[in-house]
């Protein structure tokens, strides 16, 4: 076999077994292609590892993986979902994965073609089925790559501390539209297009009420968009192995794990969390690799409107995870147990706005570490202050609180950030209104609103270094039962091409809804006008602030239609049909310092 350090090249032709029914425990056989070393059109014996990929999303979308891999000494298998394109069965998203991935990785490894190392790969719903299957520890599993996956759907993916993510609620209509059942009904498909082409008037009308939608047509599909909804506390729905590995933690297979994630992705927390746990539990290596990507643009040097060239890509992603497979599929020696685990890029300190376009070379480096975060990087606060200054120095006089009006049936819109499976920009722009972003009206900046609160610093004197977790401890209060706070993390650049006033560029955000502030397992309805600690979690991020940039922080109620918006009543969060306007106090006086905990790395001497 032709082998280099940086990995298998290819030696051989490719025969492709079409549609090879897989079997699973309850009897149903999944639709499954593979992809042969050959010679002169014949299959070769092998045994070979098996590279393996599950989707929910067409097999056939993945045949140059499985050619690249079969090219190089592997069989590649990619699998359709049970009910899903060309395999039976009912489809009903994420949460029953588990088994059906562990019966297929231990049917692969059983074939005479395969030596019985099965390694997995995918992103997304492929990333989350990998998880699914490694919780149910199947024996025959050696490695795995989960690119953009989950820790726990309920606590940052289709639910983020209390709030519904309605790209979930997008999402059960575009798979519907892409069903096994609109594909044999042509009226079925039909309404789904139609329901899709007016998916803002669907996101507007919900939640959604059982019969009331096109998903009535296929049970298991309005079932799931209906449970998304009505389990808003974290309960057993949630520990299903396809929600997540956390509950599993301690019995997840120990095998080498590559997980991928990105700053502007929406299952970065999870991408951390996964790495932090696993890592400190197995002796297996786990590396973790962070770039300034978006949902699905792994390996891309752009992300929104910024621009993180020279460095922010990567020639060629399918070579990073084939590096990880001759490693620990095959044994070769590739280098990679001689580097640090962890590689992120920290991003800032580019050339900035551009006169000809609206980009902006935001730049950035890349950097390893032995752990996440990084062993050096120091919690620091920083302080909001009632005259909207952001400082490292705690308020030292009594001040009155910010108070606002929160309206439901205006909430602030949602400018890039973490996003998918909605049809909004991901990645990071200025905050501003625009016309690429639903319910937005205009071009004032979203600072300019009555309910968005911005604590900003004055113009850095020197760079600023982040690299980590972000939180934010906020002490607040509402006139209400129940509303919601929000919180964004915003690296401001001075005026410039495109951006005559500045340009508030999104880092990271999140949102906490009051009545879970005590914890997920049960709602517990504020008391008006009481004032309550909150402490909640942003996404985390790499960023170089440059001197003459502010650091600001923005609070609000509403990032919509990134989150559910709160109606304020306390009433059932899955169907209450009254919305109220809340007033909503943020303090920060000396007994009651609201501030973001920023992971601040020292300035390196020189």
């Amino acid at each position: 076999m032709a082998v280099t350090r940086a990995g298998s090249v290819p030696s051989y032709e490719v025969v492709v077994q079409s549609n090879r029914p897989l079997p699973l425990r309850d009897g149903l056989r999944l639709a499954t292609d593979l992809y042969f070393p050959a010679r002169d059109g014949q299959v070769l014996d092998g045994p070979w590892p098996v590279v393996f990929l599950r989707t929910p999303y067409d097999k056939l979308g993945h045949g140059a993986s499985g050619r690249f891999y079969a090219e190089r000494g592997y069989v590649a298998a990619i699998q359709d979902v049970r009910g899903r394109y060309a395999s039976p069965g009912e489809f009903y998203a994420f949460a029953h994965e588990g088994p059906d991935g562990y019966d297929s990785v231990e049917w692969l490894a059983a074939q005479p073609w395969c030596n019985g190392r099965v390694g997995t790969f995918g992103q997304s719903y492929e990333a989350a089925v990998q998880s699914a299957l490694a919780a149910l520890h199947p024996p025959h599993l050696a490695a795995m790559i989960p690119t953009f996956g989950p820790s726990s759907y309920y606590h940052s993916s289709m639910r983020q501390n209390g709030a519904l993510e309605l790209r979930f609620f997008v999402y059960a209509f575009g798979m519907l539209a892409s069903s096994r059942e609109a594909a044999a009904d042509a009226n079925l498909k039909a309404a789904a297009d139609r329901a899709n082409a007016d998916i803002w008037d669907w996101v507007r009308a919900a939640p959604i009420r059982a019969g009331a939608s096109p998903l009535a047509a296929v049970p298991s599909y309005e079932r799931w968009c209906l449970d998304l909804q009505r389990h808003v506390c974290y309960d057993d729905y949630w520990r299903l192995p396809g929600y997540g590995p956390r509950p599993y933690y301690d019995q997840h297979a120990a095998v080498p794990t590559l997980y991928v994630g990105g700053w502007y992705d929406t299952y970065t927390r999870s991408t951390c969390e996964n790495y932090i746990a696993l890592s400190q539990r197995q002796s297996a290596p786990v590396h973790l690799l962070l770039g300034p990507w978006h949902h699905g643009g792994v390996g891309q040097p752009t992300a929104g409107d910024l621009d993180f060239r020279p460095e922010g890509g990567l020639p060629s992603y399918e070579a990073v995870r084939l590096r990880w497979f001759d490693q620990f599929l095959k044994g070769l020696e590739t280098g990679l147990l001689a580097e640090p685990p962890v590689r992120y890029f920290v991003m800032g300190g580019g050339a900035g706005m551009q006169a000809e376009s609206r980009t902006i070379r935001h730049g950035g480096r890349w950097q390893t570490a032995s752990q996440w975060p990084p062993a050096e990087v120091v919690p620091t606060p920083w302080y909001c202050h009632a005259d909207g200054t952001l400082a490292t120095e705690p308020p030292t006089n009594a001040a009155a609180p910010t108070v606002w009006q929160f309206d439901p049936a205006n909430p602030v819109p949602t400018i890039g950030g973490q996003l998918s499976a909605i049809p909004i920009p991901p990645g990071g722009f200025d905050q501003r209104q625009d016309s690429r972003f639903p319910f937005t009206t205009g071009r004032l900046p979203l600072a300019a609103r009555d309910d968005v609160i911005v604590f900003q610093t004055p113009p850095l004197e020197a760079d600023l270094e982040i690299v980590g977790p972000l939180r934010v401890r906020l002490w607040v209060s509402t006139d209400g039962l129940d509303t919601d706070f929000t919180a964004k993390l915003i690296d401001v650049y001075p005026p410039g091409p495109h951006y005559p006033d500045g340009c508030a560029l999104l880092l990271g955000d999140s949102i906490q809804r009051l009545r879970f502030r005590n914890g997920y397992e049960r709602e517990e309805l504020a008391t008006p006008g009481e004032v309550y600690e909150l402490n909640f979690e942003l996404y985390p991020t790499a960023n170089r602030f440059t001197a003459g940039h502010r650091l600001r922080l923005d609070i609000s109620s509403s990032n919509y239609p990134r989150f559910d918006v709160n109606p304020n009543t306390g009433g059932p969060l899955d169907g209450d049909r009254r919305r109220r306007v809340a007033t909503n106090t943020l303090y920060h006086d000396p007994a009651r310092p609201s501030q973001i905990i920023l992971p601040v790395r020292p300035p390196v001497a020189r």
